[in-house]
């Protein structure tokens, strides 16, 4: 049962993984038109973040553990907190908008990506059926978490490879590493800590979307911006579905 169990994990969490290493390559080996139409994935992506916080992991949270209020706002402000500490003391006031912007980001969905190997190991563990329908849901908002991590950094200022190296390090591999870390420590991870990691997650997620990714898009001022954030509200509504 065990070797099944965590069979099933690793596989679960590779396919995400995977997923999100394709859309890296893919937005790679079409940069300039990634470049040109970044705003509308910026959009889509905020839609997907922030709408599946709220709908679902918020609301889950909440219902885990009833200190979890405080941890999304400790998730929220400690981005924040990071975010001016990369203002004052790591660039200047010239350069640092589109270093955040690239850096915080990665940030967020590497610690939500991270959490979601946790949540694979826990559902799993459950049952093999429940693990499956959450595999489900979370590997659907993959594909555009890897493309948004690497479009972010690289107008931050890094280079194409190193753009490529941190996105799969913080979106893709951090959820398998998530799972081998904590699979072990499964039975030791109860329900009231889960909600805490929950919490944490959301905080940092709605702070990417609603403080990174909206603003910048009102920015650009591009048409249709509104079509592509509908169109990941509509995916995070089905995300919620599969999760019944």
């Amino acid at each position: 049962m065990f070797t099944s169990t965590f069979g099933s994990v690793l596989l679960a969490s590779s396919l995400a993984c995977l997923v999100t290493s394709i859309g890296i390559y893919t937005i790679g080996k079409h940069e300039k038109w990634g470049n040109k139409n970044v705003v509308y994935f910026m959009s889509f992506a905020a839609g997907v973040l922030i709408s599946v916080s709220f709908m679902h992991i918020i609301p889950k949270s909440f219902d885990m553990n009833d200190a979890s209020p405080i941890y999304l706002l400790v998730g929220y402000m400690g981005l924040y907190l990071f975010n001016r500490f990369l203002t004052a003391f790591v660039c200047n006031e010239r350069e640092c908008t589109n270093f955040a912007l690239g850096v915080i980001p990665m940030l967020g969905i590497g610690l939500h990506s991270f959490i979601d190997g946790i949540i694979y190991s826990v559902t799993f563990k459950v049952s093999i059926f429940t693990g499956a329908l959450a595999a489900i849901g979370m590997v659907l908002h993959e594909f555009p978490e890897g493309i948004v991590t690497f479009l972010l950094l690289e107008r931050a200022g890094f280079s194409h490879k190193r753009s490529a190296l941190y996105a799969f390090l913080s979106a893709a591999i951090s959820t398998p590493l998530g799972a081998l870390v904590s699979f072990p420590l499964i039975n030791k991870i109860d329900r009231s800590t889960l909600g805490i990691l929950l919490a944490v997650s959301a905080g940092a997620l709605v702070y990417v979307g609603a403080s990174h990714l909206l603003p910048a898009v009102e920015k650009e001022n591009k048409k249709y911006t509104l079509i592509s954030l509908a169109a990941g509200i509509l995916i995070a509504v089905l995300i919620v579905l599969s999760k019944g």
